[in-house]
């Protein structure tokens, strides 16, 4: 069974929903604490991904709660290499971008493909949820290097990365690149416009709602549409959506009768 979700509109929803919803829980919680980020996100990652590893299909609970807490502890790592060992924005930003394209090497070859259609069994799935981890880390200094560095803003930095997410998609209808180049690109873009979004709804150079309004919104829209994936199956691969029957229940077949005729 494929251990990820099928990719459509909603799908693109929630993503974006936990990435904002990382960003500002994780800027709310370092506000209590700086250790406190770390020990919820560290804690949270060990649980979801412990369930989500055991299970042997796709569950949208599951899976999107892994999501969530990687989402969390991304901006951890990524603040964390900022603010701890204060390496800069722009080297952080290269360095989490050359971490990714080493996974994705190895990740292709091991297994000889980076669809998540693929993701069957322990190992691809190894890769996935490292890539997704780094997507996050990569997402959060990207952003943080527009928004400061570059000086674009929050809102700004929010359209950038909103804009850039076109371009995968008209690639992809235009046939100029593959399905799989085009979900991984519009993937790591989602992250930085997600972030730069609940940056500009939370901090005060924005909309000023305050970081902790801003995680519980997310999170409430989140658990809602998790809820509905997982009552509605939506999301699910068909194979998933089509349970096999005993073998008693199973039509069988009719015996084939024969004839030769003798001349």
């Amino acid at each position: 069974m494929v251990k990820v979700p099928a990719v459509g509109a909603l799908f693109w929803v929630v993503k974006i929903l936990t990435t904002g919803m990382g960003e500002a829980a994780s800027d709310f919680l370092a506000r209590v604490s700086l250790g406190l980020p770390v020990l919820v996100g560290g804690l949270g990652l060990v649980v979801t991904l412990t369930l989500q590893l055991r299970s042997d299909r796709y569950r949208a609970v599951t899976y999107w709660s892994a999501v969530a807490a990687l989402a969390v502890f991304g901006t951890v790592a990524a603040d964390g290499l900022h603010s701890v060992l204060g390496l800069s924005l722009p080297l952080m930003t290269a360095l989490y971008a050359a971490l990714l394209a080493g996974v994705f090497c190895f990740w292709f070859r091991s297994e000889r493909t980076l669809s998540i259609h693929s993701i069957t069994n322990r190992r691809s799935e190894t890769f996935y949820w490292i890539t997704v981890f780094l997507t996050f880390a990569l997402g959060t200094a990207a952003g943080d290097l527009t928004a400061s560095t570059l000086a674009l803003g929050f809102l700004g930095s929010a359209y950038l990365f909103g804009l850039a997410m076109l371009v995968p998609l008209v690639l992809y209808r235009t046939r100029l690149v593959g399905e799989i180049a085009a979900f991984w690109s519009a993937y790591v873009l989602t992250r930085p416009m997600g972030a730069s979004i609940a940056d500009w709804m939370g901090k005060r150079s924005g909309l000023g709602l305050g970081d902790g309004t801003v995680t519980v919104a997310a999170l409430g829209l989140i658990v809602l549409a998790v809820a509905y994936l997982a009552v509605t199956r939506a999301d699910a691969h068909r194979d998933q959506l089509l349970p096999s029957r005993p073998l008693d229940q199973r039509p069988e077949t009719q015996p084939v009768e024969v004839r030769v005729s003798a001349r």
